[in-house]
């Protein structure tokens, strides 16, 4: 799973993605001419694996893992008026979520582009962009649509049901609501990622403080995003820091546990996704799947021939085990479940399969 970190120019995206992934790509370049993607894969923080670790020991531990994409070249076509051009255009279809970095923080040696800082503009801005790109491709959409049945043909089925789909996204976005207020599923979002649209997609907006914080709350108008504060800077200094420096700097301050640790973990809830767990001496792992996963699912996403022979699901939820400390207490209480291929896995379930070699 990948999210596109995207903002207009000195926003401080690539600090923050620095921050998140401990990268080391430059900063304070007001928008490359050039456009590249960066990508790097960060675990995300789950102390439910630290105590499952710490309970088996295990050679190897292995967490739950989320991608980041800095879209260098990006912040410089955000902020003119002439649009996004076709090949920005494609890095961001590829992503399944978006964040975006809206400034929230005054530097006279760093000016903002629009002259003042006003986050709830600059996101306003992003987002009014996101609806007219999503126009541009509806109405292209049905217009091969409209030809494609006045010339009949074996696709003619397809396009009858594809018809109403677009005709109703054109009346959301001439409505200027995001395409993520119709409420479409896991499986009608994959139907429709090849048309390249974006207020589909998952939306994190990440507000880039500085030492002091934004006076007034901020708000998207997309009902799949989440809203998160984070003072850049800061914490790309952290993340250079050894874990023995980050937790002095982290007390010195007050502060439970750092921003990108939270950003992480709301990066992997907007995926719509969640974890199941394997344990043993030889290795502990979260592995990743979509909620409402059902057991068949999970099995599959650790090996196709463990799906294709699954037989049961031996499960235990994460807090029974925990509090029980064993699979063997955890059967003598009745926590121990054989699950079919059709049980909808819970975040945290301990699973094992057994299945037909």
């Amino acid at each position: 799973m990948q999210i596109g970190i995207i903002g207009l120019p000195l926003s401080g995206k690539t600090t923050l993605f620095n921050a998140l992934t401990k990268a080391k790509r430059p900063t304070g370049v007001a928008g490359s001419a050039k456009l590249e993607v960066f990508t790097a894969a960060v675990n995300v923080p789950d102390a439910r694996v630290d105590t499952l670790s710490r309970m088996f020991k295990p050679r190897k531990t292995i967490y739950a893992q989320v991608r980041y994409s800095d879209i260098s070249g990006s912040e410089r076509e955000m902020s003119q008026s002439q649009g996004i051009s076709g090949p920005l255009m494609n890095s961001l279809a590829t992503m399944d979520a978006l964040a975006i970095v809206v400034r929230a923080f005054k530097d006279e040696g760093v000016p903002h582009p629009n002259n003042t800082v006003d986050p709830v503009r600059d996101l306003s801005q992003l987002e009014s962009e996101f609806l007219l790109l999503d126009m541009v491709a509806v109405e292209k959409r049905l217009q091969r649509i409209d030809e494609g049945l006045k010339k009949g043909g074996k696709d003619k089925d397809l396009l009858t049901r594809e018809l109403p789909v677009f005709q109703q996204m054109r009346e959301t976005l001439e409505a200027e609501q995001p395409l993520s207020t119709l409420g479409y599923d896991e499986e009608q979002i994959r139907d429709l990622r090849g048309y390249g649209l974006m207020t589909i997609k998952p939306m994190l907006v990440i507000v880039n403080e500085g030492e002091d914080n934004w006076p007034s709350p901020i708000k998207s108008s997309y009902p799949t995003s989440a809203v998160l504060t984070m003072k850049g800077k800061i914490e790309a200094e952290l993340a250079e820091l050894s874990n023995e420096e980050a937790q002095a700097f982290l007390a010195d301050f007050g502060i439970d546990e750092p921003g990108f640790s939270k950003t992480l973990r709301k990066s992997y809830d907007i995926l719509g996704l969640q974890s199941f767990f394997t344990v043993g001496e030889d290795e502990v792992r979260a592995w990743t799947v979509h909620r409402g996963s059902t057991a068949l699912e999970c099995a599959g996403a650790i090996h196709t021939d463990i799906m294709k022979g699954f037989i049961r699901a031996e499960t235990v939820g994460y807090n029974d085990f925990v509090t029980l400390g064993s699979m063997a207490a955890a059967r003598d209480k009745g926590r121990f479940r054989l699950e079919g291929k059709e049980y909808i896995a819970q975040d945290g379930d301990i699973m094992h399969f057994r299945h037909s070699s």
